[in-house]
């Protein structure tokens, strides 16, 4: 009885120890978390990946990522009784010692998958101690994990020589796909590489490792122990391999770096749209110059979520690759939308308020417009569609270069500024700010005026900050949407039911060319140009910045056209005459251009009446060649029913001969009559 005490006693004490040991010494699982970052798409799939430290492919890989047919190879060719062992084989371990006694050497090793597993944890010289090591951990590691999370260790780990480790990352480089959709030669190569990997890497010795391959499948039929599905498999040859995926290059980038590394990041990144705009950009700039730089953004603008982006293009820029969608450049007059919509917001503009497009000093500064024309008095929503510059600089003085640049930098864009305060030239792009900020404003256009940076990571809720206030957005929207359409391209065929407003910008010298656009629910922004910043003579915003958005935009699921409330304290006049005093000029602003003049008929004229169709006289044409738009026509006093066009014509009927008294009263009510004599001839 004492006896069976000292043993009882000796077993617990045996055990105890080992349990202590266990826990001072567990297995060293450093390798297994040292893994590549991923970057996922919005549907889950692998958009981009990023070496672990040493420059190792090592990604995570689960057994539900892998073909079953392979799982069913691999545990026919290295353990057949994974599942039902603790770890150790007793009759595999049995069978290599017996098979080393008769050889004289080692034959077979015996290991189980778990025993390999333990070595690609913690690797170590092959040898008796070696293997003991290995057992010990093995038990450990049964102890520890699920069969399935040891064979996920395992599926991670395993050697295909070179920098590459896991089954994933050696399906990715050798055959361009998950090993999800494997073929059986496929899997047999992949089976038969990590026990050699180095004589069986498939991408240097491609005869060896298929070789090795047919010999796994032939040992394995004539043991009748291949798995169904095998039969005749073919393993491939591998040419060199592919390159890891990296769409969305630079975004996925920054998604990984502010990560820990070795994280799996679930991105709002959209990889069929990204596909698509890889291609498309690559299409539209084929054949020009080698050294022009693109950058495109798409996001989302109610969730703020980017939804594809590039960064660059075509050769290698000087001193290494920029991602071009963060580098500052000067904007031209891609920002003039927030200027208007300040003063809209300080009820300083209305969009039919007028504005003397007229040269002239505005404080000092002599702007002239893009065409180097004058184009007379303006409402503001035609000078801001148009983007004539003189107007803009006139309502940013009113505005306050301070005031704007603050109202930015409040909005979370970061401006580059010359030294001294900001003056008048920043409306016409006399700052620095990257197409990523520009995304960033145009969202907010689309979204009531609220600004929230843009976010690539999924799950994410930037918080919004108000911008613009809501008379600005509402207003702004209206205007840009009849911006005119890039040279030789219909809106509508470009757009379809969508409705697009947008704005392009040029800056001096034609050095950036830049569009930016939002629909219901997307923000497109363009950027072209050559890194080093020298001039493309002739390439501008609208010809070749706008026609890629417009293209993007192309790519985008359907959506219809959003019908915006008006705010309550919306002036909702179509017609200056129709704004309240204050509001019907823009303050300050003394136009020079003469008042209106009636260019036919003049005065004192007899014009002869024409009898047309039907015994009605046929229609005098009435034209005013100054004076500023719209213009209201009255004939003896009495208002033409007929509005006039917007270049001061209009058609009048008359009902017959006699003495008529014209009058043409301008947007500035100022007026101007003539008096002439209609006649008729008689044959």
């Amino acid at each position: 009885m004492h006896a069976w005490r000292r043993i009882l006693g000796a077993l617990i004490a045996v055990i105890g120890a080992l349990a202590i040991a266990d826990r001072i010494f567990p297995p060293d699982l450093s390798r297994a978390r040292a893994l590549s970052s991923e970057v996922q798409g919005r549907d889950g799939t692998l958009l981009a990946v990023f070496p672990a430290q040493g420059g190792i492919w090592r990604l995570k890989t689960t057994t539900a990522q892998v073909d079953p047919r392979y799982l069913a190879l691999l545990l026919a060719a290295e353990d057949r009784r994974f599942f039902d062992h603790p770890g150790i084989d007793p009759v595999a371990l049995a069978r290599a010692a017996w098979q080393w006694a008769r050889a004289g050497h080692i034959v077979s090793g015996g290991s189980t998958l778990t025993m390999q597993t333990a070595r690609l944890l913690e690797p170590h010289p092959r040898g008796i101690l070696g293997k003991l090591h290995d057992i010990v951990r093995a038990a450990q590691l049964e102890r520890r994990f699920s069969k399935n999370e040891i064979l996920g260790l395992y599926l991670t780990l395993c050697p295909f020589g070179g920098n590459l480790e896991g089954v994933r990352a050696a399906s990715l480089a050798w055959f361009g796909q998950e090993p999800s959709t494997l073929t059986a030669g496929e899997a047999a190569l992949l089976v038969a590489t990590p026990p050699a990997p180095s004589r069986r890497r498939a991408d240097r010795h491609p005869t060896a490792t298929i070789t090795a391959a047919n010999r796994l499948l032939a040992r394995l039929a004539a043991a009748q122990e291949l798995p169904a599905g095998y039969a005749g498999a073919i393993p491939p040859t591998v040419h060199g391999r592919a390159p890891m995926p990296r769409l969305s290059g630079f975004l996925a980038a920054r998604l990984a770096h502010a990560a820990p590394p070795g994280t799996v990041i679930a991105s709002t990144i959209d990889p069929a749209l990204q596909r698509h705009l890889d291609a498309l950009i690559a299409r539209e700039t084929a054949g020009l110059e080698p050294e022009l730089g693109v950058a495109a953004i798409v996001a989302g603008n109610h969730n703020r979520g980017f939804l594809a982006s590039y960064g660059g293009r075509g050769a290698a820029y000087p001193g290494g690759d920029i991602d071009l969608t963060r580098t500052r450049r000067s904007p031209g007059s891609a920002l003039k939308p927030f200027i208007y919509g300040l003063a809209f917001d300080n009820l300083i503009l209305h969009p039919q308020t007028l504005i003397a497009d007229a040269p002239g000093p505005i404080g000092g500064y002599a702007p002239q417009n893009f065409d180097t024309k004058y184009h007379g008095t303006v409402t503001a929503a035609q000078a801001l569609a148009q983007s004539f510059n003189i107007p803009a600089v006139k309502v940013l003085q009113r505005v306050g270069p301070v005031r704007f640049i603050d109202t930015l930098r409040a909005a979370g864009t970061v401006i580059d500024l010359p030294p001294g305060r900001p003056g008048l030239a920043v409306a016409l792009g006399g700052v620095g700010i990257n197409l990523y900020d520009l995304a960033t404003l145009y969202t907010s256009l689309a979204d009531g005026g609220q600004a929230a940076p843009l976010t690539a990571r999924a799950g994410e809720s930037p918080v919004r900050t108000p911008f613009l206030g809501t008379l600005a957005a509402y207003y702004l929207p209206q205007i840009l949407r009849r911006s005119p359409p890039p040279p030789g391209m219909a809106y509508g065929e470009l757009t379809g039911a969508r409705e697009v407003a947008f704005k392009t910008g040029t800056s001096f010298g034609f050095r950036d060319a830049w569009a930016a656009g939002f629909s219901t629910h997307y923000t497109v922004a363009v950027w072209l140009g050559r890194v080093e910043g020298s001039p493309r003579p002739g390439a501008y915003g609208r010809n070749t910045a706008a026609p890629l958005m417009f293209h993007i935009f192309s790519l985008l699921p359907a959506e219809d056209p959003a019908i915006a409330q008006p705010p309550p304290e919306a002036i909702l006049a179509t017609r200056t005459d129709q704004l309240p005093p204050a509001l019907r000029r823009l303050a300050g602003d003394n136009p020079s251009e003469p008042g209106p003049h009636i260019a036919w008929p003049p005065q004192n004229a007899a014009i002869d009446l024409v009898q047309g169709d039907g015994g009605r006289y046929a229609p005098i044409h009435l034209r005013a060649d100054r004076g500023a738009p719209p213009f209201r026509w009255f004939v003896n006093g009495m208002p033409l029913r007929q509005t006039s066009k917007g270049d001061g014509a209009a058609d009048w009927q008359p009902d017959g001969p006699g003495f008529t008294h014209l009058r043409l009263v301008d947007a500035r009510d100022e007026a101007v009559s003539a008096t002439f004599r209609l006649v008729t001839t008689k044959n």
